[in-house]
């Protein structure tokens, strides 16, 4: 145990922010450089070593939180960085963008602030970084095999680097034209730098791992040419088809998805444009949708100067605090969220659905017009009455995705059998019906979070592992049923 006062002697702390003013004219990362190691020594005093931590539980990859918390009060980074990558491939994502459903099962929140898992994870494995303590691990021997991974997100990344170390020789296909999927292009540089994707990347081609991007499986190259040329075939393509929302006026300009908009701003920083061809500055901007996504919409119209921002979410406001009857501890409660997108300006609006779009005599869309609802007989239902129009120049829809792309030919050429809610089927060992051919992540999962990504990608490179050798030395921390509490 760290302290056995900690949680007696300290309050919870978490990283410090930067002003408003100041990063909403940059695309920084929005936290204080250097600012959590001058406390995160206290703050990983706090954990309390429960007989029973049911955050091994809250966290989908089940990481040893107690030991790198009792490590990293003792300021011992190295040996906090081994035991925090016993469990992780890459802390230094879910360190900056999981919301911390470990937090939500910490037994100290029962009644008090949890300790501050999420910022003892980044600041360990930043200071890894800073003194050299991840460095490639080649594997001893190559076992002969081959394996393709189909997708450079989380999952995919994560399953790559497995098999690679388990001496399989795997490439990476990616239809984007870099590596890093969602992380690359859906998630703002303002709330991960990309400068740690792309050093995971350069372990990882150290270690062995080929990347090819630019090659969409099932248009660029047929699924059974790829089954052919490997011995097995990982797929973690994501659940990239985006909900949308067939009302009146839907086709007028200036109405796209959260991931037309999302990478464009994204691919500015890398430098392939100088401006953004879909821009807020100047217009009154309207995010359709209250989750993340919806955040990182509004953070990146802040950014670009929009005239001002309205996010709009159906469902009601969520409570502030737990409810102990509906959502008692340690499930991952669904509590009002203010990101770092919010604390920078822009209208929240819950219970409202939009009826119809509005535009001017050229197709551009002007106003939006939207109308309360309620739940009436457990369905959500309009309120008489309540109909109104707001200034509506850009509109982002960021209402969530309902499965993977079946536009490109990949699942019917591969002969893939889906699950009841149109996902990839796949077994115990993450295989689908196709033998050789597993699945990881959202493809087969559904649309969740990037630490069930890398938890799934984990688990399917031991699955394949064992299709190609017959036994695995990999980790699996979970299976295709698991749902943790976080859940």
């Amino acid at each position: 145990m760290a302290d056995p006062k900690g949680f007696l002697n300290h309050g919870r702390e978490v990283a410090t922010s930067r002003p408003v003013e100041e990063r909403t004219k940059d695309w920084n990362e929005v936290y204080v450089p250097g600012s959590l190691l001058p406390i995160i020594s206290k703050q990983a005093s706090r954990c309390m070593d429960c007989g029973i931590p049911f955050c091994h539980n809250g966290c989908p990859l089940g990481n040893l939180i107690p030991e790198w918390n009792d490590y990293a009060y003792r300021e011992d980074w190295g040996a906090a960085s081994e035991r925090l990558h016993a469990t992780n491939n890459f802390p230094e994502f879910t360190g900056r963008l999981c919301p911390a459903p470990c937090e939500s099962a910490c037994v100290l929140g029962i009644n008090q602030p949890p300790v501050t898992i999420k910022n003892v994870e980044v600041s360990i494995i930043d200071k890894a970084w800073e003194t050299g303590d991840v460095a490639p691990q080649i594997p001893e021997r190559l076992s002969g095999k081959t394996v393709a991974v189909v997708g450079s997100g989380p999952a995919g990344l994560a399953a790559a680097q497995q098999l690679t170390r388990a001496g399989h020789t795997v490439a990476v296909y990616e239809r984007a034209d870099r590596i890093g999927g969602l992380l690359r292009y859906g998630i703002p540089e303002f709330k991960m730098e990309k400068r740690h994707i792309n050093r995971r990347i350069e372990q990882m081609r150290a270690e062995g791992t080929k990347f090819r991007t630019g090659v969409e499986i099932g248009r660029d190259m047929p699924a059974t040419a790829l089954r052919k040329r490997y011995d097995a075939v990982v797929l973690a393509v994501g659940a990239t088809t985006a909900r949308d929302l067939p009302v009146p006026g839907r086709e007028l300009k200036g109405i796209h998805q959260a991931m037309e908009y999302l990478p464009l701003a994204n691919k500015v920083q890398e430098g392939d444009f100088v401006a953004p061809p879909i821009t807020a500055e100047g217009k009154h901007v309207v995010v359709i949708g209250g989750g993340d996504t919806g955040a990182d919409c509004v953070g990146t119209a802040h950014r670009q100067g929009a005239a001002s921002v309205t996010q709009l979410e159906i469902m009601p406001r969520p409570n502030d605090e737990r409810n102990p009857v509906s959502q008692p501890w340690p499930t991952f409660p669904m509590l009002y969220k203010v990101t770092s997108a919010h604390e920078e300006g822009g209208e929240r609006v819950y219970s409202v659905s939009t009826t119809h779009f509005e535009g001017d005599e050229d197709g551009n869309v002007q106003w939006l017009h939207l109308t309360e609802v309620e739940f009436v007989d457990g369905r959500l239902t309009p309120k008489p009455g309540t109909e109104r129009r707001i200034p509506a120049q850009l509109v982002t829809l960021a209402m969530g995705f309902t499965g993977t792309d079946r536009e490109n030919g990949m699942v019917d050429q591969f002969g893939l059998d889906l699950d009841e809610r149109g996902n990839i089927a796949r077994d115990a060992d993450f295989q689908t019906n196709v033998p050789g051919v597993f699945v990881a992540g959202d493809a087969g999962r559904g649309q969740s979070l990037i630490v069930w990504a890398i938890a799934e990608g984990r688990s399917a490179a031991r699955g394949c592992d064992r299709f190609l050798t017959g036994a695995s030395e990999l980790p699996a921390p979970i299976r295709p049923t698991d749902r943790a509490l976080a859940v």
